[in-house]
């Protein structure tokens, strides 16, 4: 019995099981409690000392009984709000409105400060394209690091539009929630697909509870025609504020869909990045089966009215099949790009397939689509639109019975042209880069006042500057066998790494792996193995300090880990004397990178006075971000074979500013690719985002190339590459190691 937000965990063991948990969680810094013991007599006590009071002795029934069932009576509450009046004449004032509201605005300011990369698994996150822009529709991690089978989730709700219909508000939620997860290639298609339902309602007043009735029973009708289920919610029914002076503020009733299935091939998911072929053609296609409609729209929101009708979704079995065959085309790989229809409409759509790309644009024609260009272009009726090459898809919609409108075609002139034989209007032409620019100026808004001045002003102005461009290292092919390694062995190699790691990293299963995969037998360090005395580093030849937040940083970044070492002689023993040996190599990433600067191990010859350390980002926020890191001509066991090379990187730190008295008082082992920030996301002193050891054998790094090791890690990987390495070009980091190493023993 416990309240939820104590983040507490409880289970039940064999009494012959708790010393061997116990021993775990000493190991850990976890701390364990017994708390009690299983009776069997179906009463539940806490006993006070020597029994003398028991504050809790209940009946195993008063906590598992069955409740009284609640009966609520309500009455319905008919919605009558005008239709949305609109100026044709003004459809440029209308795009550029619509995509400055939140609800569609670029979420840039959110993404850019949480970690999208933790674990290494991560396989699809929010940005997506060269100037990586948070537009992906689908999330998606690895269930492991080899086999490419994964899980995807992605979520939907249309709040306003269950303003005017609730009931066509909530299908409309689990309509974009799906048209987001088409995208991965699911093992089961549509009918692995589970939803789970959470329902945010001002319920309790006057016509909500009959608004709800007809939300849920919506939902419910939906999901069993689509042949999926509904496991698990949440209710938050309570969604009212009351103020002073009798004034009553209702959220908008509303639920918001999450959902989760199982992927086959996590390399085959789809972005709605537009590939830069010019003459590939976009296809627009209808999941609703419903004329265009207005009501709940992004469109009337910036025009401060509701409209008196939602879209909704008239044929269940024609969305199946229209889902069923979208998952066909992304499993074959014939879809280049795709994204949903939801908030803003399909001129949003169409937009954002445009931004993340530069030198991209849109030749645009839906003369087929009806004769009202504004609903046309505002409507959200969910559907999705497809960038492809070949004739083949066409021919498979074709097949399946599937209507489809070719809508248009990719330019290279950053243009998106409105065809004007039909519609009459006076502005037609768009230039993608300004619109991208309002587009952003909302995330700039909320952004400015997170920060120091003048570092979201840099980012709004930089993120388009500053693309991201690669360079492989010479003679990277991609294969496993050039390095000589078997990804599935398991006998071990006799060269042994050590994992080290503190109460409170995230880095460390990552780093083994790749570790494991370039040769190396890798054995697990908690510092509490090294304080006791049970590990010493005697036998290994190389340690890696691995990222995260050590402590959580309460007492900033690895300070707190660096006096685990300083104050514990057995642990500052074991370091002392690993880094005295000439046969030895170590790597400190990201949290393990501020602990090598904070303890002096790069530059052990120098005073400590003088050492390089890190500071705070001078953006003053946590910045994760994937980024272009160069690398200079250099002598690192590790980056030496780099020499010219400008790769991608995911990088996650709130200190990672290098502070260097000069260019020459260290040894620069990569810069970031671009001088300003976000491209030099940390305002490092010469872009600096690694340092080695005179003698090449340490490397202190900030990004985390362990987690960029295989190309689905990347969010933007050569087009013409990624169906084919199997590795990225950061493994070959780990195998300079273990080849360096079998020559010292």
């Amino acid at each position: 019995i416990s309240n939820e937000s104590q983040e507490r965990m409880g289970i039940a063991i064999h009494q012959q099981d708790v010393d061997a948990l116990k021993r775990v969680s000493d190991r850990e810094r976890a701390p364990m409690y017994v708390v009690g013991h299983a009776t069997g007599d179906h009463k539940f006590k806490f006993v006070g000392a020597n029994h003398s009071i028991n504050p809790v002795d209940l009946e195993m029934n008063h906590l598992f009984g069955s409740s009284p069932k609640t009966i609520l009576t309500d009455k319905t509450i008919a919605a009558d709000f005008s239709e949305i009046s609109y100026d044709p004449s003004k459809l440029p004032f209308y795009i550029e409105q619509v995509l400055q509201l939140e609800a569609v605005a670029c979420k840039d300011w959110l993404t850019n400060k949480v970690d999208r990369s933790v674990s290494g698994k991560v396989a699809t996150q929010q940005t997506c394209g060269p100037i990586q822009l948070p537009l992906n529709n689908v999330s998606v991690m690895a269930l492991d690091f080899l086999s490419n089978k994964g899980i995807a989730t992605s979520i939907g709700h249309a709040p306003v539009a269950a303003l005017v219909d609730p009931a066509k508000g909530s299908k409309l939620a689990i309509a974009e929630a799906l048209t987001n997860l088409v995208w991965a290639p699911l093992t089961h298609g549509l009918k692995g697909v589970s939803l789970s339902a959470n329902w945010m309602w001002p319920a309790k007043n006057e016509g909500e509870n009959a608004r709800l009735y007809q939300a849920v029973e919506a939902v419910s009708q939906f999901a069993c025609a689509l042949g999926i289920n509904i496991p698990t919610g949440k209710d938050s029914l309570s969604m009212t504020q009351k103020y002073p002076k009798g004034e009553v503020v209702y959220a908008p009733g509303t639920v918001i869909i999450s959902a989760v299935a199982e992927v086959n091939d996590i390399r085959k998911t789809v972005s709605p990045a537009l590939e830069p072929i010019v003459g590939s053609q976009l296809v627009y296609i209808d999941f609703s089966k419903d004329d265009f409609k207005l009501g709940g729209s992004s469109f009337g929101q910036v025009l401060n009215q509701l409209g008196k009708e939602a879209p909704t979704i008239n044929d269940d079995d024609y969305f199946i099949r229209a889902f069923e065959t979208i998952q066909a085309l992304v499993d074959e790989r014939l879809v280049l790009a795709g994204h949903d229809i939801s908030s803003g409409g399909l001129i949003t759509t169409l937009l954002e397939m445009c931004f993340p790309t530069l030198n991209c644009g849109i030749n645009l024609n839906v003369d087929t689509l009806g004769n009202d260009l504004v609903k046309i272009l505002f409507s959200e009726n969910p559907g999705v639109v497809l960038q492809v090459q070949s004739e083949l898809p066409i021919q498979i919609l074709k097949t399946q019975n599937i209507i489809y409108h070719v809508i248009g075609a990719v330019n290279d002139k950053q243009k998106l042209s409105i065809s004007n034989s039909k519609f009459n209007i006076q502005h037609s032409t768009f230039t993608i880069s300004e619109l991208r620019d309002k587009w952003f100026h909302t995330s700039y808004l909320l952004d400015k006042i997170q920060r120091p001045k003048g570092h979201a002003e840099k980012r709004k102005e930089n993120f388009k500057k500053q693309p991201l461009s690669y360079k492989f290292q010479s003679g990277f092919d991609g294969k496993f066998s050039t390095y000589g390694v078997n990804p599935k062995r398991r006998t071990p190699s006799g060269i042994k790494a050590a994992i080290i790691r503190e109460k409170g990293v995230n880095g460390d299963r990552e780093m083994a792996y790749a570790l494991y995969l370039a040769g190396f037998d890798v054995k697990d360090v908690h510092m509490t193995d090294l304080v006791a005395g049970r590990e010493d580093l005697s036998g290994v030849n190389m340690i890696v300090l691995v990222g995260g937040f050590s402590n959580s940083d309460v007492l900033g970044s690895a300070k707190g880990w660096a006096g685990s070492f300083l104050y514990n002689p057995k642990a500052k023993a074991a370091l002392e004397n690993f880094y005295a040996r000439p046969d030895t190599l170590s790597l400190g990433v990201c949290n393990g990178c501020q602990l090598m600067m904070e303890l002096g191990l790069v530059y052990r010859e120098m005073p400590m006075a003088d050492h390089p350390k890190m500071h705070h980002n001078g953006s003053g926020k946590f910045e994760s971000t994937f980024i272009t890191i160069s690398i200079p001509k250099n002598n690192s066991v590790m980056l030496s074979s780099y020499e010219g090379a400008q790769l991608g990187v995911w990088l996650a730190h709130g200190e990672g500013m290098f502070k260097l008295k000069d260019q020459t008082s260290c040894k620069i082992g990569a810069t970031f690719s671009y001088q300003e920030y976000p491209g030099n996301p940390n305002d490092s002193d010469y872009s600096v985002a690694s340092l080695y050891s005179t003698d090449g054998r340490h490397l202190a790094i900030m990004p985390h190339i362990e987690r960029s090791l295989f190309p689905w890690n990347w969010p933007h990987y050569p087009t013409d590459r990624k169906q084919q390495d199997e590795i990225s070009p950061w493994f070959e980091a780990f195998v300079n190691a273990r080849k360096w190493v079998e020559k010292q023993i």
